[in-house]
């Protein structure tokens, strides 16, 4: 996608090779190297540690080393050391299975609009041997959760460390565990990096992982170090958090990275507040004999450890939020540990449990949601800490998620020129908005995605349908017993999508809560229309698992019903590159989560980006995208928030009063889809997506938002191209609901 703006001839391949004492690395020049790491490693701690459980940065979708060499006719003149990197980068896997989801790929765009933007940023996560988990789909059991097999040693832009005294060694760290009798077990990790390479290859930003899936690590520790989020039991849970939170001072630390701010993506890591309290307790003190700290130390060490911290909440569901029994955690940690916990994570609904979210709502010197609403629950959840929550809406990564045909067809129109630096340019769309060319090419590259995305699903309902004799499977789709070489689902069809973690409060099944009258629209008007679903329920869940279940059940009466107009397609091991295609391909973007309990969302960020409307419950990000019918449809309670909206009871669903709503609003959606008199209405709202939300639901913005938390020293150039950034949108220039 980058390509078609660089000079691949002009390339010098061997100025893409840098080392230092930790290992060779490829894709920048030793300049560039050398710069982003003396930012991170100067006495000045003018740089931000940026801290998430998950991290998603599939290669197969952002891949800017990749485009520069894609158009390279000869390798035969390079050395060996180059040949090596450029087959791996060809030839490796192109996935890094260590997310889950929405939180995970939004820490990845994060960073790459951090490294786009040139900020000293560094990451810390950890590797995870076994991924998330491989989704296989049957349709009579539902999902199934196979382990995720992967080789990060194969993996192009993943180095193993080295350690500087004895290269040929891994680079280790190694961390305290202690039981109830705080005796002591020692952790060892080896640290990989990750480089997020901007797409002009001048600037990067690490991603350190830590794994601790060594051999000669105790068997607790290498059992959550196998799988992210296992949740096999409570104390595994807990000492992933704690191998994350714990693990981050002794990396930094490693590789002299003097960094003064952490900022938490969620709670996870928030255990490195204790570890940074628990330094400060042994200045105050003169010694480190902790248990002796009174609490009033405690709480002055608290204070001041939390000037370092800046924390992101992302989500209202109490699900979301850790809490662990207090003798779960006794297992895993020492007692001046449980002190400090004591006093800083007591949980009044759960006495007997700590709960990680107030501690990291307690011990830091700025906290944020992820959109405006979000920001109003927030406060109804913390009323104590009200005045230090602002709002920072998410933002999605534009070069990562605008698709090839789209960003050739931004490319040739001059009005939208340095797109790609600056992806507030995308408001001039709304200039040409009227221009029959601009509104052609519009049609034409999305039909180009619409192409591809419906190749995708053909042939994987086909070849689910050939493997019903070579495996136990039956095919997750209904369709597969239709499709033959002549019958295939036609990309011109009416397509909505839908993809994300299936988890009740999202209700993915809320609009077949009545198929009679989903299909009579069809039926009616004969307007037919093909369902794309996706997504993951977490292993443990078994509601969440019972309603990809439901999907599956609704597809042959959903068919039969309309008389073949309404098909329903789930496509099974959702995951970036599938989301890449959905949200460039179909027609509409659909998400029906229960008000308020969607934090921001970005699915359909993306799907904006690509101009393609929203078609939405009014929650999370959406409240702010809408734009008074502008960029989409709103449908479904949208009233004032109090205690009962919070609720995930099945009983406080509103299926009945929101699906009802969807049934008023999904014919003016389809009128002015299929019928030509009002066709024009629906590449109106295309093209005020790209000109009223690029501008707005882009990780640039989000960067300059949070440089504001930072407090860091920039060039002025820097920072006046990044308060540029700032001025773009900023949701607290809106009053709570």
């Amino acid at each position: 996608m980058q390509a078609s703006n660089l000079s691949n001839h002009s390339l010098d391949f061997r100025n893409l090779v840098a080392k230092n004492q930790f290992g060779t690395f490829f894709g920048v020049s030793q300049k560039v190297f050398d710069t982003v790491w003396e930012n991170l490693t100067g006495k000045d701690q003018n740089s931000v540690v940026y801290i998430s459980m998950e991290i998603g940065a599939d290669p197969d979708v952002f891949h800017p080393i990749k485009d520069r060499l894609m158009d390279l006719e000869k390798t035969d003149s390079m050395d060996s050391r180059l040949k090596i990197f450029i087959k791996k980068l060809f030839n490796g896997p192109e996935k890094i299975p260590c997310y889950g989801g929405g939180l995970g790929v939004l820490a990845g765009d994060t960073l790459k609009s951090f490294a786009d933007c040139r900020i000293p940023i560094v990451a810390v996560s950890l590797l995870y041997r076994h991924g998330y988990f491989s989704q296989i789909v049957d349709s009579k059991i539902g999902q199934i959760a196979q382990s995720v097999a992967w080789n990060p040693e194969e993996t192009p832009g993943l180095y193993l460390l080295q350690d500087p005294e004895n290269p040929v060694q891994p680079l280790q760290i190694e961390i305290p565990f202690y039981n109830e009798y705080d005796q002591e077990t020692m952790a060892t990790a080896q640290v990989w990096m990750k480089m997020e390479i901007n797409h002009t290859l001048d600037y990067f930003v690490p991603e350190l992982l830590l794994d601790f899936s060594l051999a000669d690590n105790p068997v607790p520790i290498k059992n959550a170090a196998g799988q992210l989020y296992n949740s096999e039991s409570s104390i595994i849970k807990a000492t992933q958090r704690r191998m994350l939170g714990t693990g981050i001072l002794p990396v930094l630390q490693a590789l002299g990275i003097s960094s003064y701010t952490l900022h938490l993506n969620e709670q996870h890591g928030v255990v490195v507040a204790l570890q940074l309290i628990a330094e400060e307790l042994t200045t105050i003190l003169k010694h480190s004999d902790l248990p002796q700290a009174s609490n009033e130390q405690i709480i002055s060490a608290a204070d001041k450890v939390a000037q370092r911290l800046v924390y992101t909440i992302h989500t209202p569901v109490k699900a979301g939020h850790d809490r662990f029994n207090k003798s779960v955690y006794a297992g895993i940690s020492h007692r001046s540990c449980r002190h400090i916990l004591e006093l800083l994570a007591h949980d009044d609904e759960s006495p007997q449990s700590y709960n990680f979210t107030t501690l990291a709502m307690r011990v830091n010197r700025t906290a944020n949601s992820v959109s405006r609403l979000h920001r109003d629950v927030t406060h109804k959840q913390f009323p104590g800490f009200a005045k230090k929550i602002t709002a920072i809406t998410n933002g999605v990564h534009h070069l990562t998620w605008i698709s090839d045909a789209r960003a050739e067809f931004f490319d040739s129109f001059p009005e939208l020129t340095n797109w790609r630096s600056n992806p507030g340019v995308l408001k001039n769309a709304n200039k040409l908005k009227d221009n029959t060319r601009f509104r052609t090419y519009l049609l034409r590259a999305w039909e180009e995605d619409t192409k591809i995305l419906y190749q995708y699903v053909n042939k994987m309902l086909l070849l689910h349908r050939n493997q019903m004799t070579s495996t136990w499977i039956d095919p997750p789709n209904h369709y597969s017993n239709i499709i033959d070489f002549d019958t295939k689902l036609d990309p011109k069809v009416f397509t909505i999508g839908f993809a994300r973690r299936f988890s009740t409060y999202k209700r993915a099944d809320l609009i077949f809560d009545n198929i009679d009258t989903l299909c009579s629209i069809a039926v009616r008007n004969k307007w037919p229309m093909n369902f794309l679903f996706s997504g993951k329920a977490h292993p443990a869940d078994e509601p969440g698992k019972s309603v990809i279940k439901l999907i599956l059940d609704y597809q042959q009466e959903l068919h039969d019903q309309s008389n073949g107009l309404v098909n329903l397609i789930f496509i099974p091991n959702y995951d970036m590159y599938i989301a890449k295609m959905m949200v460039a391909g179909v027609h509409i973007w659909l998400n029906n989560p229960k008000r308020p309990l969607e934090a921001s969302g970005t699915s359909g960020m993306k799907a904006a980006l690509n101009g393609v409307p929203n078609l939405s419950i009014m929650d999370g990000w959406w409240v702010e995208g809408y734009h008074d019918g502008q960029t989409g449809w709103k449908f479904g309670y949208e009233g004032p928030i109090d205690e009962a909206n919070l609720s995930e009871s099945p009983e406080t669903l509103l299926y009945a009063e929101d699906s009802a709503s969807f049934y008023e609003t999904l014919p003016l959606v389809l009128e002015e889809f299929y019928e030509e008199e009002v066709k024009s209405r629906f590449i109106d709202k295309a093209i005020m997506n790209l000109s009223l939300n690029v501008p707005i639901f882009n990780t640039h913005r989000m960067a300059a938002e949070y440089l504001q938390k930072y407090q860091l020293k920039l060039p002025s150039s820097l920072q006046s191209k990044m308060d540029d950034f700032g001025k773009l949108y900023n949701s607290n220039d809106f009053p709570e609901i």
